[in-house]
């Protein structure tokens, strides 16, 4: 499998391609932990457990119990690799009967028989992502719950992760589903299927893990068997500490698919931003919602900024709360829009996001051509801390409509459009006389800008992001996190926020739809750069 990186310059971003899985690293970006197979696909080498019950079969770690030769007790298959502290593991399981899970943080209190914490795993999907602790604490999170942990053990749950019956529509039955499992301190998060699961914090010290075994759970009882491949694990970086005091909150809101494969991937692309300021922010945790409005009346409680990427114009899912979000701009609450949410109808709902992010698209105003500018100046802002010059390929909107005399708006990305970005004929997207006008001119277009608001509260908008692999640019990817981060009230880094080197790999998680059979990674690396 080929993985991409960037290697952006002044002239153009160049998209350096590796082989083998290996992704060579960039000068400005710290890169992405290297996962490592942890099962070969072929025996069970690297790994120990009751040989009765544990074999590989069809290329999987495969744990069966039948009526002659039954487990007296749950019996386990413990990986050797060692203690495992912050990780990233990743791996894919299907179960016929029965109950399983993966033990994570654990220790082996006999030979075969682990304890600890659990992601569990059943095949009447009643506890599939739930957090269970074996020998111990019992049940920490059901699925679908954000759930803090005191010193003294009692359970808070905050609010969802993802809706139950989400979680549970996913499961594909008897068949293959992806688990992951990411721990850093004493925050574990687990997701099935790209979806988010459980988000716990432990406080409780004389009871939580910092590091342990890795271990695969066959569970007494009636016959099962139940099966894992692509067995990944990605260590990390030791954390500062453990997660103390309140985080701000910030919330993705994700828009339904609406384009083909690699564009518009609002829920990919939420997740890959989320997932940096996790890593990068220690003052910020996230939560993205996918699809529809988050239907928790809480989702937007005590939130310190609503990042919206969707689909806009007359659908922007919005347009019916227009009242809800102005509270919270009100309240200091901050408001990023990337993309096609930069687009509102003009009226009431363009008045708002003059108040809230200090202008909007137009239809009959501005224009979305596909085009290539060079940001070769940035201004000195906080949302610019890291950010080198740079080009990249995108449906960058410009001649959006601002505030009059654009009060209060600071341009972060400008360029001067040159006329082929207007070889169309006019319409509601494509041209008008104003924007011809303007680009004869020479009059630069701010692409992304930035307000504070005078009652409080931060406003930005950046209208790139049309192509998800543009995500992989450090520049293109950096600016908008630093944005996130201003908008939600926190300092931005010196140097920016920190966010691991993206590959494929990365790039193509939690995409909306499978790659058609003729997708060409060349191709869209040559549409990228212009090459």
């Amino acid at each position: 499998m080929q993985l991409w990186t960037f290697r952006p310059t002044l002239r153009t971003a160049v998209f350096a391609f590796t082989v083998l899985g290996v992704s060579l690293p960039l000068p400005v970006e710290a890169a992405e932990p290297a996962s490592e197979s942890i099962f070969d696909g072929d025996s069970l080498a690297g790994w120990d457990g009751d040989p009765r019950f544990w074999s590989v079969r069809d290329g999987a770690i495969t744990g069966q119990t039948t009526r002659e030769n039954p487990t007296e007790g749950n019996t386990f298959l413990v990986w050797r690799g060692g203690k495992v502290s912050d990780f990233e593991l990743q791996l894919e399981y299907r179960i016929e009967g029965g109950n399983s899970g993966i033990q994570y943080r654990s220790r082996e209190v006999k030979q075969w028989v682990v304890a600890g914490y659990q992601a569990d795993i059943d095949a009447a999907n009643e506890w599939t992502g739930t957090l269970y602790e074996e020998k111990g604490r019992g049940v920490l999170a059901r699925r679908g719950q954000r759930v803090v942990i005191d010193n003294q053990g009692r359970k808070k749950v905050e609010g969802p992760t993802t809706p139950e019956d989400e979680l549970v529509a996913a499961v594909e039955r008897e068949d293959w589903n992806r688990y992951c499992v990411t721990v850093r301190g004493n925050r574990i998060q687990q997701s099935i299927n790209g979806l988010p699961s459980v988000d716990v914090v432990d406080h409780q010290q004389a009871k939580a893990a910092d590091s342990g075994i890795i271990a695969l759970q066959l569970h007494a009882g009636p016959p099962m068997r139940v099966q894992f491949r692509n067995i990944r694990l990605r260590r990390l970086p030791a954390s500062t500490g453990r997660t103390g005091g309140v985080k701000k909150k910030v919330v993705f809101l994700a828009g339904k698919p609406s384009h083909g494969y690699g564009a518009h991937e609002h829920f990919a692309g939420c997740t890959l931003l989320a997932r940096a300021i996790e890593r990068g922010v220690d003052t910020l945790r996230t939560q993205v919602y996918r699809g529809d409005w988050p239907r928790e009346p809480d989702a937007l409680d005590d939130v310190a900024a609503v990042v919206m990427y969707c689909d806009g114009g007359q659908g922007h899912p919005v347009l019916d709360r227009l009242d809800s979000i102005d509270r919270l701009a009100r309240s200091g609450t901050g408001i990023v829009c990337i993309h096609y949410a930069v687009e509102v109808p003009e009226g009431p709902a363009g008045r708002r996001f003059l108040d809230w992010i200090g202008g909007y698209f137009e239809t009959g105003w501005s224009v979305n051509p596909h085009w290539e500018p060079h940001f070769a100046s940035l201004p000195e802002h906080p949302i610019t801390r890291g950010v080198h010059p740079f080009s990249i390929h995108d449906e960058w909107y410009y001649h959006m409509r601002f505030r009059e005399d654009r009060q209060g708006v600071v341009p972060i990305l400008t360029d001067v459009p040159p006329p082929a970005t207007l070889r169309r004929p006019d319409g509601p997207h494509s041209g008008n006389p104003h924007v011809r006008a303007a680009v004869a001119e020479g009059r630069p277009q701010p692409m992304a800008w930035a307000i504070e608001r005078a009652g409080g509260g931060r406003g930005f908008g950046f209208t790139g992001g049309h192509f998800h692999w543009n995500w992989g640019d450090p520049n293109f990817r950096r600016i908008v996190l630093n944005a996130i981060v201003w908008a939600a009230g926190e300092e931005v880094p010196a140097n920016g926020v920190a966010s691991p080197t993206l590959g494929w790999e990365q790039l193509e998680e939690n995409l909306d739809s499978a790659p058609p059979a003729d997708f060409d990674r060349d191709a869209v690396r040559k549409r990228m750069t212009g090459g």
